[in-house]
């Protein structure tokens, strides 16, 4: 059996392997023996989706695995991937597992777990989930007279929104900000608007209308466009842009640009200094972080550390450094004093509360960041072979980092949940990276495209 937990849990096309069917039955199974062994309570499972076609299949498939283990389980229906992981906090289950694929396609889905404690399972528990598929563990059923059942959890959503607001600041609101929301017809499509306009905003909300195949088509994080020409048009104060599982979050200023997490980053990290709720004065990014966030947080006087790319990895090193802010350029970012995993809807209060604690304009924050002119490119590759292994990639690498110098940077990297390899480079001026980055896409194809 090939390896199924990739960085972000499993991912793949649905209906097709790994995510069928029978692979979703399976791994039902599995975690629920995992769990059931750690002791003699009463179990519990939550599971939840975004709102792809194929979650219906996949959560009847969790779900039956989990139950014929003698496991309950509790549907969410719809729900963000972290109003979920709190969803476990909150009914003290033992698990929760998340149905989406986050900013791909509607074809694709995933399989995401947290304890119940609200953090992604370790390396190792996704290990022995598989160990436990493999080994033919979870074959050996419990009589029919302890099968477990599953039931809605009709109040979630009301749960996590409360939860949410709970994380805006109490002296203050949104009363006359004028916002725009794009919800990616994804999983924040309900909350996301109650949230905002409950706290006093004149919300407009853009990608609200889910039909199962449209989740990230053209819109949501990855694709601003829309929600850019919204703001404009209606004079708004920003933009909020959620991606399909609502974990991430992209700003658009009051001029119609786009901010990316680093920006945003940089904008809460010193809003957070300033007020003293930093705690250790640190930021855990990735190798993907701009240079000229680097260069704004050594000006702030904030030090920071590159973890591996994926939010797990980041809240792995943010724990162990203890660090209190960390995220990642895609509009992951990571409040540990809130919440245990990168939130969107969470993520974008905090912008918005810094903006009303300064008093200025989302334009105005931006200026914290001088953003390095960067340039990625995505190649799809059949295979992922090592690519220290490949030397005409590693000569091409060396060639593109001695012209650079120290006024760039190159990275070189496979998606962890996708078949690309990322080519990523930053350089003095844009002719210059654009340059480096076509002739190393150039090389990266004719090896492995």
């Amino acid at each position: 059996m090939q390896k199924l937990f990739g960085t972000d849990g499993i991912r793949g096309v649905a209906n097709a392997a790994p995510m069928t069917a029978e692979t979703a039955l399976a791994v039902g199974k599995a975690t629920a023996l995992l769990f059931r062994n750690k002791g003699q309570r009463h179990h519990r499972i939550v599971i939840g989706k975004d709102t792809r076609l194929s979650g219906y299949m996949l959560e009847n498939a969790l779900s039956a695995g989990i139950t014929s283990m003698g496991v309950d389980v509790l549907l969410t229906g719809p729900m963000p991937t972290p109003g979920i992981a709190f969803t476990a906090c909150s009914m003290r289950a033992d698990a929760a597992i998340v149905i989406s694929a986050s900013h791909n396609p509607y074809q694709d889905n995933g399989i995401k777990i947290f304890s119940g404690q609200g953090f992604k399972l370790s390396e190792a528990e996704e290990k022995k989930i598989q160990q436990l598929i493999v080994s033919g563990a979870i074959n050996k059923v419990p009589p029919s007279d302890e099968i477990g059942k599953a039931s809605r959890l009709d109040d979630a959503i009301g749960r996590y929104i409360e939860f949410c607001k709970s994380t805006f600041p109490s002296d203050l609101t949104l009363d006359g900000m004028k916002l725009v929301l794009d919800c990616a017809n994804g999983a924040t499509y309900k909350m996301a608007p109650t949230i905002f306009s409950e706290l006093g905003a004149d919300v407009t909300t853009i990608h609200a209308s889910p039909d199962g195949t449209n989740i990230n088509d053209n819109c949501g994080s990855q694709f601003t466009s829309d929600l850019s020409k919204k703001v404009r048009e209606l004079k708004a104060d920003a933009g909020l842009s959620f991606d399909g599982d609502g974990d991430r979050f992209i700003a658009i200023d009051e001029k119609g640009k786009e901010l990316t997490g680093d920006h945003l980053i940089a904008i809460c990290a010193e809003t957070m200094m300033n007020r003293g709720t930093l705690g250790k004065p640190m930021v855990i990014l990735t190798p993907m972080s701009n240079l000229g966030l680097r260069k704004s947080l050594t000006k702030m006087g904030i030090a920071f550390e590159d973890a591996k790319v994926g939010d797990r990895n980041v809240l792995q090193l943010m724990i162990k450094n203890d660090v209190n802010l960390g995220g990642e350029q895609s509009g992951h970012i990571i409040f540990r004093k809130l919440h245990t995993t990168g939130d969107g809807i969470i993520s974008a209060l905090q912008c918005l509360a810094a903006m009303r604690r300064r008093g200025e304009k989302l334009s105005q924050l931006a200026k914290l960041v001088k953003i390095a002119p960067q340039r990625l490119i995505n190649i799809k590759v059949k295979r992922r072979p090592s690519l220290t292994r490949i030397p005409q990639i590693q000569k091409a690498i060396a060639k593109v980092e001695k012209q650079l110098g120290d006024k760039g940077r190159v990275l070189v990297r496979y998606s962890g949940t996708e078949l690309l390899c990322r080519v990523m480079v930053e350089g003095p001026t844009m002719t210059l990276t654009e340059k480096h980055a076509n002739y190393l896409a150039k090389v990266v194809r004719s090896t492995i495209g």
